[in-house]
C-alpha cells in the first residue's frame, strides 16, 4: 500500500493515537507517498469534466491537504485559486511544493466548519476528506461550502460507489471502522477517520437541506458496476442564483 518513501508502522502507529490535526502535521511530509492522497486518475478525470463547464473565476480547494486539489483548480480557475487546509504541516508541503506557480494561488489555515471567508467564490471542490467529519457535522459542512460561494457558483466532488458487501474490500473499511471506532472509545484525543460514515442518499438530503441543487454525474472513464450502475460519480451541488 505505501511505497518506500512512505511512512513507517510506527510513524502511523504515532500518527492515528494523536489528534485528527496533530496526526496530519506529522505525516505530511510523507503525505503523497500514501494511497490516502487521492490518485492523479481521479483529479484528472475531475478536472476534465469540470473544464467542460468552467471556466470559473475563482475556486476554493476544501480541506486541500498537500494541495493536490488545488492543481485542478488552477486549470479551470481564471483569477484566483486558493486551498484550504486546518493542518500546518500539509499547508507548508503545499506551499513548497507550489512555490513556482503563479501568484493567484493562496493558502489559509483554517476549520472547514468555520471558513474565513464571504461568498467569494464560483467553485469549491474536496477530494478525500469528508471521512473526517462526523454525520451529524454534515448540515454545517455543507452550510459552510454554501456560504462561501457566489450565486450560481458549484460546490463538487466525486464518490466511489461503495463495494459490494461480498467484496473483500467491504470486509476491510468495515474492520477498519470498527477498529478506529474502538480506539476513539479508549483514546483521547479522537482521530475521526471513517469510510464508510459518508453515504451517498444522506449526503445528497443534507446538501439539499442546505439550500443546494444537487445533480449526479457518472464519470464513464471508471467504468460501471455489475448492475450498471456508475463505480465514480461526481457530485454537483449548486447555489442558486436568488440566493
Amino acid at each position: 500500500m505505501f511505497s518506500p518513501e512512505g511512512p513507517s508502522l510506527r510513524e502511523l502507529t504515532v500518527q492515528a493515537l494523536s489528534s485528527v490535526e496533530r496526526g496530519y502535521d506529522l505525516l505530511a511530509p510523507k503525505f503523497d507517498h500514501t494511497p490516502f492522497r487521492t490518485p492523479d486518475s481521479v483529479l484528472d478525470v475531475v478536472a476534465a469534466a469540470l473544464a467542460r463547464t468552467g471556466p470559473y473565476d475563482d475556486g476554493l480547494d476544501l480541506c486541500c491537504g498537500t494541495g493536490a486539489g488545488v492543481e485542478v483548480l488552477a486549470e479551470v480557475c481564471r483569477r484566483s485559486v486558493t486551498g484550504v487546509d486546518f493542518s500546518a504541516g500539509m499547508l507548508d508541503v503545499a506551499r513548497r511544493q507550489a512555490r513556482d506557480a503563479q501568484p493567484r494561488i493562496g493558502w489559509v489555515r483554517a476549520d472547514a466548519r468555520a471558513l474565513p471567508f464571504a461568498s467569494a467564490f464560483d467553485l469549491v471542490v474536496s477530494f478525500g476528506a469528508f471521512g473526517h467529519f462526523l454525520p451529524r457535522e454534515l448540515p454545517g459542512l455543507f452550510a459552510q461550502a454554501h456560504s462561501v460561494l457566489r450565486p450560481g457558483g458549484r460546490f463538487v466532488f466525486p464518490v466511489v460507489a461503495p463495494p459490494r458487501p461480498v467484496s473483500v474490500a467491504y470486509w476491510m473499511l468495515l474492520g477498519f471502522d470498527a477498529v478506529m471506532r474502538v480506539r476513539n472509545a479508549v483514546w483521547r484525543p479522537p482521530f475521526v477517520m471513517y469510510y464508510r460514515a459518508f453515504r451517498l442518499g444522506e449526503v445528497r438530503a443534507e446538501l439539499v437541506r442546505a439550500g443546494f441543487e444537487v445533480e449526479l454525474a457518472a464519470l464513464p472513464e471508471f467504468g460501471r458496476r455489475r448492475d450498471g450502475s456508475p463505480r465514480v460519480r461526481m457530485v454537483v451541488a449548486r447555489r442558486p442564483e436568488s440566493d
